[in-house]
């Protein structure tokens, strides 16, 4: 099958997932159709065939509900005939609707956009009220835990300290508050008055984060978490490392990423960014759950031929401080390669889209560095996990 190209990578600014935020004003239709209209004004999208369009959303109810994908559509403007389709791989759903953008692009005989949509102030985390949150019966039978108590499992297993946790942290605020001032982020398209991501915070530093209470040491005890997630990986103990200064920021914001193949994109007269080197899902242990991102990235590695130090940038989701440090050591890749700009602590994760917005961050800094490749990946709840490797075009 011929390989698929990205001709443009947009994303909204992220706003903070709470009633404070700046885009708490703002519907997730809304939020979707901002880069998707910014996308058909720059390419003239309403003279061309668009075979599909699929977007990620984690929380699919009330206003995210009813395929909210195709909803964005609607609001953007676009025309009747173009589908709309939303899924829901958890945090990896953005990697995985471009990637199957990509598969529909080839298979078709047009462009394609994948992305995302989030808007966790209006529609909060949870409030699908699905069985991985509030049937208790079933968590279980599974031996589900929170991904908190996951994430303090793996910091544990991996020896990853407090320190160690809240240093890295400090370091994503202190790369985001850089990239965000210094006018890094090109593919931002402003929506509801807000232009530049609002969830770094200056002046963050690992002594004043060492003052925050673990987020997650209190449910492990009462709900009996910590002692499942110790009969499961054979842990003595598990240290609650993570709170909410080194944990992902909830956020609102939409992405959107426009695919074709390279035959298409010359008959339309577009020119593409990058090439979509490999596209690889997994699905690992649903206890420790935010390990896959690992195991997405070595499969992605694999299909396209390449070994780890053949990639210039890796974006990868900061699911939890420790998940990051995870998938540094285990992939062998050093922290100055490793989410560059800062990642989810600092910039917030609008979960749906994330993923897909990490693709245009990486694809932004190849261009600026005259770099070759990235490896974007995220993990997701009950062990999912999503990875795309993308190569720059000149």
């Amino acid at each position: 099958m011929t390989q698929a190209v990205i001709i443009d990578a947009l994303r909204t600014p992220r706003g903070r997932g709470n009633a404070k935020g700046a885009l708490h004003g703002v519907t997730p239709a809304a939020l979707l159709a901002a880069p998707l209209r910014a996308l058909a004004a720059r390419h003239d999208l309403a003279a061309r065939t668009l075979v599909d369009a699929i977007f990620g959303c984690v929380t699919q109810t009330a206003e995210q509900g009813s395929n909210i994908g195709k909803l964005g559509l609607i609001a953007a403007g676009y025309g009747d005939a173009v589908p709309g389709l939303t899924i829901n791989r958890y945090c990896a759903s953005g990697i995985t609707a471009v990637g199957l953008a990509a598969l529909r692009a080839q298979a078709g005989d047009g462009l394609a956009i994948g992305g995302g949509v989030e808007s966790m102030s209006r529609v909060p985390m949870g409030s699908d009220k699905g069985p991985l949150t509030h049937d208790l019966a079933f968590q279980k039978a599974a031996g589900l835990v929170a991904i908190g108590i996951s994430a303090d499992a793996t910091a544990t297993a991996e020896g990853f300290s407090r320190a160690d946790c809240d240093a890295y942290a400090a370091e994503s605020q202190r790369r985001a508050v850089q990239a965000r001032d210094t006018g890094r982020f090109a593919a931002l398209v402003p929506v509801g008055g807000l232009s530049a991501d609002e969830t770094p915070r200056a002046g963050t530093s690992a002594e004043n984060l060492s003052a925050l209470p673990p987020a997650f040491a209190e449910m492990g005890a009462k709900y009996g978490m910590d002692a499942a997630i110790m009969a499961h990986t054979g842990l003595s103990h598990v240290d609650h490392v993570h709170h909410a200064g080194n944990s992902p920021a909830m956020a609102d914001g939409a992405s959107a990423v426009l695919v074709a193949t390279p035959e298409v994109a010359r008959r339309e007269g577009l020119r593409p960014r990058a090439r979509i080197l490999a596209v690889a899902e997994c699905a690992v242990d649903r206890v420790l759950a935010l390990t896959g991102s690992v195991d997405a990235a070595r499969k992605a590695l694999h299909r396209a031929g390449l070994g780890a130090a053949e990639i210039d940038l890796y974006e990868v989701n900061e699911s939890f401080a420790a998940l990051a440090l995870h998938f540094a050591r285990h992939m062998g890749v050093p922290l100055d390669r490793l989410n560059v700009n800062g990642g989810a602590i600092a910039l917030g994760h609008a979960m749906g889209s994330t993923g897909a917005a990490l693709i245009g961050t990486a694809l932004d800094e190849l261009e600026r560095r005259d770099g070759q490749r990235a490896l974007i990946a995220a993990c997701g709840a009950a062990g999912l996990a999503s990875a795309l490797i993308i190569e720059r075009m000149p």
